[in-house]
């Protein structure tokens, strides 16, 4: 790699931590440096036309631009990598600049450095693989996210285009390059190198069909039946769910749902209010006066769709970090024939909710952040939950029972019960209660 490269490398943190946790995750990683080791050459080759997906703290974009690449056109599924390239660009803006100076004026015929710049696109769309000649990816865990990225870089990207997919070895599996062989003609792996390890892909089939995401499916799971509706009422046509690759569970109930779902009977009623017609996106000044319920971390959408289907006077909002879980859970809600506001961003940062406003909150929080166990997430989720709820609102959450989230949710939120436990799930229901100097 470049001594330019390498410069801009070191000024990476692995936003937003300083790095200084020994358990911490690192800004630039074995993966990151063989990706970028192996696109040195072509870069040099065609400076135009980089494309970087998964970029998880800004290296393989900062990296790429410091190599020579222009306009690097990038999409990241989480909202926190977003972030995190964007505070990183900032620290590294400088060296970056000077670097391109000092190539422009060592070239053969001196030349005004180009500006370096990127682009991000919030979803995986035509726009930002047109053209594309070098795509960089750090491969997802998911086959079916991986499915998606290689069917769409194989339809929209140049027919040119080589794929660097790049990853740690212990979590790369055969199955992995069948994936890319479906679109791409050539699929090779690179020699290991710091336990990481690069899918070269090259030559994008013209015999491949339909893209395969997003998919749908019908589920009329019992506890999705009993839940639907307030008892008593059946709803045998079940629910629509519509699902992108990179969506947690794919187009199916996960565990913990189907879990928080079969207490829907001891949820509290949020249909005492008139029902009328629930505007996309509630204005934060003016809810009316009707239940607000918020799915915080919505995934596909289902809890948020449920939601909306059992209480259709209440105003219903979901949000997620991912991008695909986003546009999952909008499709989800659209198929069922219900309006609620999805909203992107970090642990429910980004609901257009005045605090104290919400009267309930349905959690089923992540515990892995891709292949690392990580409970960061959870902890600010439940802090949201506490700022958002109104007095007297509860928190309902499903989780792993070897977590003992008990003592969290109620310093976060308040009083909290144990509902329902199972050998591998637990679900608990926190009531919001606002001190004050009398209580």
């Amino acid at each position: 790699m470049s001594p330019e490269a390498d410069a801009v490398l070191a000024r990476l943190l692995p936003y937003p931590e300083d790095g200084a946790r020994a358990d911490g995750p690192v800004a630039v990683d074995a993966t990151d440096r063989l990706l970028l080791d192996e696109a040195a050459a072509l870069i040099r080759q065609d400076r135009d036309g980089v494309v970087v997906i998964g970029d998880r703290f800004g290296a393989l974009t900062l990296g790429a631009l410091a190599l020579g690449a222009r306009d690097v056109r990038v999409h990241q599924d989480a909202i926190t990598a977003e972030a995190a390239l964007s505070a990183n660009s900032s620290r590294a803006s400088r060296t970056l600049r000077a670097g391109h100076e000092r190539t422009a004026a060592s070239a053969p015929v001196p030349h005004e450095p180009a500006g370096p710049g990127w682009t991000g696109y919030d979803r995986l769309e035509p726009r930002l693989l047109q053209g594309a000649r070098l795509v960089l990816l750090q491969l997802p865990t998911s086959l079916a996210e991986l499915t998606e990225i290689a069917e769409h870089v194989a339809r929209y990207a140049d027919p040119a285009v080589t794929l660097l997919a790049g990853g740690r070895v212990k979590h790369m599996t055969h199955a992995m390059n069948g994936v890319l062989g479906a679109s791409f003609v050539q699929v090779s792996a690179s020699l290991a190198r710091q336990k990481s390890r690069l899918l070269i892909a090259r030559e994008p089939r013209a015999d491949v069909g339909p893209l395969t995401y997003p998919v749908t499916a019908r589920l009329t799971d019992p506890e999705i039946l009993g839940a639907l509706a307030p008892p008593g009422l059946a709803n045998p046509a079940g629910l629509a769910v519509v699902a992108h690759g990179a969506a947690f569970a794919g187009a199916a109930l996960d565990l913990g749902t189907r879990f928080l779902l079969a207490q829907a009977h001891r949820w509290p009623d949020l249909s005492a209010a008139p029902a009328t017609p629930v505007t996309p996106r509630p204005d934060p000044d003016h809810l009316d006066g009707r239940p607000v319920a918020v799915d915080l971390g919505c995934g596909t959408g289902i809890l948020a769709t449920v939601l909306a289907l059992r209480f259709p006077g209440a105003h219903v909002l979901a949000t997620d970090r991912s991008a695909a879980a986003c546009a999952s859970a909008g499709a989800t809600l659209a198929a069922n024939g219900v309006r609620a506001t999805v909203v992107r961003g970090d642990a429910g940062d980004s609901l257009p909710l005045p605090d104290g406003s919400a009267d309930l909150v349905m959690l089923n929080p992540p515990f892995h952040d891709r292949a690392a166990l990580s409970t960061d997430a959870a902890h600010r989720m439940f802090a949201t939950a506490g700022r958002i709820l109104r007095d007297g609102g509860e928190l309902w959450t499903v989780f792993n029972t070897g977590l003992h989230y008990r003592r969290a949710l109620e310093r976060a939120v308040g009083p909290t019960e144990h509902v329902a436990q199972s050998p591998k799930f637990t679900v608990t229901r926190s009531l919001r209660k606002v001190l004050n100097d009398v209580s």
